[in-house]
């Protein structure tokens, strides 16, 4: 009887694990299709982000960061110029989640600053070191721009957003 239980209470938490993924998933696969503003979009992906570490895991939340870039760049948001830049994105998203589900036992908001950072050092190193040698260097200035402190700015926006909705959640 115990094993049956058992057996139960796990596959409800994979319905629910599943069906949590599918829905952060859609949510941050269909942000860049609203709004073609990096200060709502990326506020809104990081916190997906964040929310889906917590609720369904680093990994899940992994391959959800894989998504937005992309889509991201399908809707204009970030310019077709920029697409090298997108494999970048994804790992800088891997590197949000990461640091925070390993830094989260130093409490929430001291993990969303360190992931933030540790995301916002790669993607300006990144346009650095890689991208000055690959694009023009007009456009280089301008991807410096777009991927320097406004991605610190927006993780840690994101990272507010999702302690405000997922402290909300816990009280329901």
């Amino acid at each position: 009887m115990i094993k049956k239980i058992s057996i139960a209470l796990t596959q409800i938490n994979t319905r629910q694990k599943v069906f949590t993924f599918v829905m952060i998933l859609l949510i941050a696969g269909i942000t860049p299709f609203f709004t073609h503003l990096q200060p709502i979009t990326g506020p809104l992906v990081n916190a997906l982000l964040l929310i889906a570490t917590v609720l369904i895991g680093p990994l899940e939340a992994i391959m959800i960061g894989l998504v937005p870039s992309t889509v991201a760049l399908a809707s204009g948001t970030l310019p077709l110029p920029l697409a090298p830049m997108v494999p970048f994105i994804m790992i800088g998203n891997a590197l949000l989640v990461t640091a925070f589900h390993y830094s989260k036992k130093l409490g929430f908001l001291p993990a969303v600053v360190i992931a933030a950072l540790i995301k916002f050092v790669f993607l300006a190193g990144t346009v650095q070191l890689l991208m000055s040698t690959m694009l023009k260097s007009e456009l280089v200035a301008k991807l410096s721009i777009m991927m320097s402190w406004p991605q610190l700015i927006t993780a840690l926006t994101g990272g507010l957003i999702a302690y405000l909705l997922l402290k909300t959640l816990k009280h329901r």
